[in-house]
Order: C-alpha cells, then structure tokens, then sequence
C-alpha cells in the first residue's frame, strides 16, 4: 500500500480510485430507491431533470468535497480543521460522521435484506417480503453476515482493502446491471416501459419535481456523508482531480439510468405499477421474476446480487468515514477503528433490524415531522434524521463553508492542479474554475437550501398534482 507524506493510506492508482469513489455513490439510492422515485414523479420527465441536476448540483458538490479532502490530507474533521475552521463550522463534520454510522446502522440491515433474497428468488420460494422481514432468525444473522463482509473489506486499508475490492465489484456489477437490464426489456410488452421511462411528458414537470429530482441527485452521490472529503484525502497532489470528479459522477448516473432499464420494462410487461413505491424491489420484482416466462429465477438472483454488490460497494465507504476519523483524529489502528465502528454499528443497528415485526415497541414508535404525517418505525426514524434531514443540513453548512469562509481560490486552484484547462478560459473568456465557483458559492447553496424547506414542508404549496 502507498504512503503518504502524513503516513496515511494513499489510492494505489487513478483507476482504483475511480471504483472506490463510484463504488460508494453507487448504492440502493441508485437501484432500490431512483426507480421508485422516477415511478412516481412522471417517468420520462423526472429522469430529463434529474440528468440535469446531477451535472449542475451534484458533480460540483462531489469537485468542493474531493478538494477540501485533498487540499487538507485529513478524513472529515481534520479537513475543517487543517483549513482554519472555527467551532461554530465543526457542526458540518460531525454531522457528516453521524450521518456515515448511523446510516451504517440500517444500510446493513437492507444489505442482509438482499443476500437471503439471492436465496429467495434462486429457488423461486414462495414469501412475502414481511413474512421475510419480520422473521429476527433471518433478518439478524444476514445483518451479521453483511456487517462481517463490510468490516473485513475495511480491515485491508485503502489500496489494500477497499480499492483491491472496488476494482473487483464494479465492474460485476456493471456486467449484472447489463445482463439483467437485457432480459428486462426482451420481455413481451416491454416497449412500454421504456416508453414511460424514456420519454418525458412536460406536462408533468413542476416545481415539485425538480425539487424530488435534485433531493435524489444529491442523495445518490455520496455528498454529505464525509466520504468524498475521507476519499480525496487519499489523493496524491499530481491526480487530475476534476477528471476523476466527473467519472465518478457520470458513473452513478449511468447506474441510476440502467437500474430504470432494469425495472421498468419488467413492470410494464407483467402489467404493475410503476408508482408502487419503496416495495417495488422486494414485492413486485420478485413476483414478475416468477412469473417469467424462462430464466426468471436466475435473472431474479443475479438482480439481488447486483443489489448486494451496490450495497457493498457504499457500505465499506460509510464505515471508512467514521473508521477514518479514529485513526486521524483519536491515533488508532486500522483494525481497532474497523472493529469497534462495525461491532457498535451492528449493536445500534439491531432495533432498525427489528422494525418490522407487528406490535414491537421499534415497530410502533413515532416521530413528529414538520407539518406532515409523523415517521413511523426505528429504521425510517433514524433514515429520517441522519439518512435524510443531516445529509441537507451538513451540505448546505459544507458548501458555504468553502464558497465563503475559507479563500474559495485555494480550493479551484487546489481542483486544478493535475488539470491542464480547469483555470483556462474556455466559453467568452470564462474558465470552468470560475464556472466552478460561481456555482459554489451562490447556486449550491441555495439550491440546497430550497430542498430543505421543501423537506421541512415549508415549500409544500410548490407540490404538483
């Protein structure tokens, strides 16, 4: 494993990074949730805004934290701290190290949900998904399973553990997104689907969707969570920085785009609804691979394998940041910092594990949310506060921390280093340095800050019908 000038694990190469980077974007907010989401919001028309989002919202987002990253050599907290941040500005990396492990908490949990459902749909067993779900003999030991594979791949180091695996699973994930999106839209009655998915109705763009297409941007690209900034502290200074930046982001669209090839085209063809919701993946895929015609178990097992592979691929990545921030910070080892996150994770995580069973106390708890129905369940809880409303908040305190409390000028030249063009002049004398921190400072901002007031119900009168 390379080291660098600070004794720290260093990316062994551009590739590897590439993976790694792309590997924790890509998740289930790539394949469980953006189909659902695109169902709901007009199809054709929410994936046409959502493309535009990624390209004006999220990519310079992933350009701000992989800078800050690089240009401190130190995971989350360090980062704010080698760049001269003040206690009131600390609020933004803690938040990040609270949204990594305690999503952890229950992003494993749906990781094990996706290993027993390889199983389930290889020998076409016939079960509901809560008969599944609320069974703790079933849910808690693949939870375990997939907690030990996430600590293990962590325990290598970052060539050595992380980058070793991501350059290995991306690519099988690629191949299955592939091979399963093949079959999907072969089926009889699939046009359809791809209608829906490819072509936009403008009538059904509104404010609403935009809004629900820029949340989903910025979810689906890792920003918030401290791990592009844990990331691009690996980096050696000579990196072209802003190239690796736009991989990773065309990367965990074009997985987003196949994931709705993937979906669509089966729903359309066995007659469902494409709007059905969070279940779409663990309910309704799972009947239509039954129902298939030839093959369908073994598409509906390499499907759950391909979410199995996201779901690691991100999770190694979650317990990095806080994992990260011990050896930074605190002076552990490696294998101390992997274990005692994924074994505390794992303790935390057993009531979101428990959620679904009828009648228990993490089934039926409630949390008042602004103005809305209040969130029910310990799993949505948790997803609610850190995996949802953290996320926004601690963005929206990064951006401006980089726009406008700190030289933003060190952070385009430190983006630029590696990049022949970025500080160049390119469109009427403008470079895409300066592109770059216009939109930092003032778009980002307050883009974010409309998707929180949305979130918190205070955009609510923008809704569509």
């Amino acid at each position: 494993m390379e080291v660098n000038d600070q004794g720290r694990g260093q990316w062994g190469s551009k590739f590897g990074f590439i993976m790694a980077a792309a590997g924790s974007a890509v998740g289930l907010g790539n394949i469980w949730r953006f189909p659902y989401i695109t169902g709901q919001n007009g199809g054709g028309a929410f994936v046409l805004v959502y493309v535009i989002c990624v390209i004006l919202i999220g990519i310079p987002m992933i350009f701000t934290e992989l800078g800050l990253g690089r240009m401190s050599g130190r995971s989350t907290v360090g980062a704010f701290k080698r760049t001269g941040a003040k206690p009131p500005w600390f609020i933004a990396p803690f938040m990040a190290l609270s949204v990594s492990f305690f999503v952890l908490t229950f992003y494993a949990v749906i990781g094990g949900w996706t290993i027993g459902y390889i199983y389930v749909t290889i020998t076409s067993m016939d079960i509901t998904f809560a008969s599944f779900a609320t069974n703790p003999y079933v849910v808690l030991p693949l939870f375990a399973v997939f907690m030990l594979l996430t600590v293990g791949i962590v325990l290598g180091g970052v060539s050595g553990g992380i980058e070793k695996a991501s350059k290995i699973l991306m690519p099988v994930l690629f191949v299955l997104l592939v091979l399963v999106a093949l079959r999907s839209v072969t089926l009889p009655g699939a046009m359809a689907g791809i209608k829906f998915y490819l072509v936009p109705d403008f009538s059904k763009i509104h404010a609403n969707t935009v809004l629900m297409a820029l949340s989903q941007a910025f979810f689906s690209m890792s920003v918030g969570w401290g791990i592009m900034i844990t990331y691009g502290s690996y980096l050696p200074k000579k990196s072209n920085l802003v190239e690796s930046g736009l991989w990773v982001g065309f990367m965990d669209a074009m997985v987003a785009l196949l994931a709705g090839f993937m979906i669509f085209p089966a729903v359309f063809a066995f007659g469902k609804d494409p709007a059905e919701g969070s279940t779409l993946v663990f309910q309704v895929l799972p009947e239509i691979f039954r129902a298939m015609p030839a093959g369908g178990a073994l598409v509906g097992a390499l499907f759950f394998l391909l979410l199995t592979v996201a779901a690691l691929t991100s999770s190694i990545s979650i317990l990095e940041v806080p994992a990260a921030y011990f050896i930074d910070e605190k002076k552990w080892n490696r294998k101390k910092a992997a274990w005692v996150v994924g074994i505390a994770a794992f303790i935390i995580g057993i009531p979101s594990a428990l959620t679904a069973l009828d009648g228990s106390f993490f089934n039926t708890i409630s949390m008042p949310w602004f103005g809305g129905k209040p969130v029910t369940g310990w799993l949505n809880i948790v997803d609610t506060i850190f995996g949802t409303l953290f996320i926004v908040l601690g963005s929206l305190l990064t951006s401006i921390y980089a726009g406008w409390a700190i030289d933003h000028k060190l952070l385009t030249a430190n983006l630029g280093e590696g990049n022949r063009i970025f500080g160049k002049p390119l469109i009427a004398g403008v470079s895409p340095a300066q592109m770059f921190a216009f939109m930092l400072r003032y778009i980002i901002p307050v883009t974010i800050l409309l998707v929180l007031l949305n979130m918190v119900g205070l955009l609510g009168f923008f809704a569509g019908t």
